[in-house]
């Protein structure tokens, strides 16, 4: 007899067609029999072990979030009901160009240092590994939920070049391009940059061309935080989708927003951009999160040339007065790349999180305003921060529009991506919310996407780009990684004044046809496990 059936579930199956109501039966980590309308039609209904009486709810594949930042969370934090509870059953880390793998002794200090902000110290993690392959391994020990991993791109650039800004050699060019392939003949899936972010910044676009023909030979793509999201952010997306044409590599393009107040208004200008290129054949999907703010770290907002070197040349500078004076002129005035070249508005910086918690009184409130409260100016309170917590700060950053956000979400080749930063007093609420979000307010409440379209953006389409053959759909064969979920009461319980709110709504959700939700509660299980890319 089999393990479980799922009785009279409404199966919103991944594609995007209507639902219709079935018994589902899992049995051994799969979807082994789908019954439709078996109490209509009279039929012997299947039996199962273990029945869940699924009336009124909807049985969904499990969400699979293309762009988070769990790469030590999913280490440190087995519970890590952030990602299950919203009825994640897959997470892509190694985003934004930065993260541990492949890495030397002296590139993992470094990058521990600079992505404090993302990921906390590390402190409480044994980094028992150095390459790729070690990191997938460690995944495979046993983790909430599953996980494919991007080689970071800076990472790679800094192992092979260092933090400098400047080209690389023919040596250390193909130093990296080994790196990737040794990465992608270990398991990742593709790679990522962050082009905002030192070092992976510092690469021309014939450096990264270069890399991301390595990816497209192994049938991965290339996963981009591109050059600017507010006054170049047309021309960078434009970039981009050359680049990745030149390289033959299929582009995904992290967190699609047009932020900003220069960009206000203007999302139908990027998809016009990407429907042409569609058009002419180009391989593009990207990610989005369902809110106005974005998230990052407070040093990511200075100029590149402030973080030349690394950390330990970053903290220098702004210690010097004169360098700290060059660097506030380049963010109040000119407008840093840093910030995407926009002069930083403090009012809209809002600081989410410190790794010194003498400094906790700073959360919670812009940077204008704590400066406000004592009488200095802003640049004078970020200055401290940076100093006294060692590059550590989080931040929040209120400059998105809704109207972008519901235009982009809506396009044919968005999938869903939280951006989700664990870290922090108070993390933005997408690492708690993205999913229940999608399918409570922009489903539900406004009605922006059907039911069906929304679980299709979250599931099959992700699982097409990662080129997952037995995940992302209800049917029968595939890995029985599933979501039951109450469509009339779904919704993000995470809130800007308390992010770290559950969801409500989201009763059962399986990994490998295991409970890791089970009615409302996080078991102790631990069924996930890295994910690895299909060979070619």
């Amino acid at each position: 007899m089999e393990e479980l059936v799922f009785r009279d579930a409404e199966v919103v199956d991944g594609t995007g067609e209507p639902s219709y109501r079935a018994d589902v039966v899992v049995d051994g980590g799969r979807v082994v029999s789908i019954v439709k309308e078996a109490a209509a039609a009279g039929c012997q209904r299947p039996a199962a072990r273990r029945e869940v009486d699924a009336e009124g709810l909807a049985l969904a594949p499990g969400f699979i979030d293309m762009h988070a930042h769990s790469d030590l969370a999913l280490l440190r934090d087995p519970d890590h009901s952030a990602k299950a509870a919203q009825g994640v059953t897959l997470e892509v880390v190694g985003q934004d160009g930065l993260s541990y793998a492949p890495v030397d002794d002296r590139t993992l200090g470094e990058v521990r240092r600079a992505i404090a902000g993302w990921n906390g110290p590390g402190d409480d993690v044994d980094f028992d590994w150095r390459s790729v392959g070690e990191y997938l391994d460690r995944l495979d020990r046993g983790i909430a939920v599953n996980a494919a991993y991007l080689i970071p791109q800076g990472t790679v650039r800094a192992l092979a070049v260092g933090w400098e800004d400047r080209e690389a050699t023919p040596a250390e060019l193909e130093r990296m391009r080994r790196l990737v392939a040794e990465g992608m003949e270990q398991g990742a899936v593709g790679m990522s940059s962050g082009l905002t972010y030192t070092p992976g910044m510092y690469a021309a676009d014939a450096e990264l061309t270069e890399l991301c023909r390595v990816v497209a030979g192994y049938g991965g793509y290339y996963c981009p935080h591109h050059r600017s999201y507010g006054a170049g952010a047309l021309e960078a997306y434009r970039e981009m989708v050359a680049l990745t044409r030149e390289a033959g590599c299929p582009l995904h393009l992290a967190h699609a927003t047009m932020n900003f107040g220069v960009n206000k208004g203007r999302a139908p200008e990027l998809l016009a951009l990407l429907d042409d290129a569609l058009a002419a054949g180009a391989d593009i999907t990207l990610d989005t999160y369902p809110y106005t703010p974005g998230s990052t770290t407070l040093v990511a907002l200075l100029p590149s040339w402030a973080s030349e070197g690394g950390p330990e040349e970053t903290l220098r500078r702004l210690a010097d007065e004169e360098s700290a004076e060059r660097i506030r002129h380049h963010l109040e005035v000119t407008g840093s790349d840093g910030c995407h070249g926009v002069p930083v508005e403090w009012e809209t910086i809002e600081i989410s999180g410190v790794g010194d918690p003498s400094l906790s009184e700073y959360v919670g409130r812009t940077v204008l305003e704590s400066a406000r409260l004592r009488g200095e100016s802003p640049w004078t309170v970020a200055r401290r921060l940076l100093l006294t917590d060692r590059l550590a700060p989080s931040i929040l950053q209120h400059v998105g529009h809704e109207e972008n956000v519901r235009a982009i979400m809506r396009h044919g080749v968005h999938t869903g991506g939280s951006d989700g930063i664990l870290q922090g007093a108070k993390p933005h609420p997408r690492a708690y919310g993205t999913f229940p979000h999608y399918l409570g307010h922009y489903v539900r409440e406004l009605g922006v996407l059907s039911l069906e379209e929304c679980v299709a953006h979250l599931t099959s389409r992700p699982a097409a780009r990662l080129r997952l053959p037995d995940r992302g759909r209800v049917r029968e064969g595939y890995r029985a990684d599933l979501v039951l979920f109450d469509p009339a009461t779904v919704a993000a319980g995470s809130t800007f004044a308390a992010p770290r709110t559950l969801p409500t709504g989201i009763p059962y959700v399986l990994v490998d046809g295991r409970f890791v939700i089970e009615d409302g509660r996080r078991t102790d299980v631990l069924a996930g496990r890295a994910v690895r890319r299909t060979p070619v």
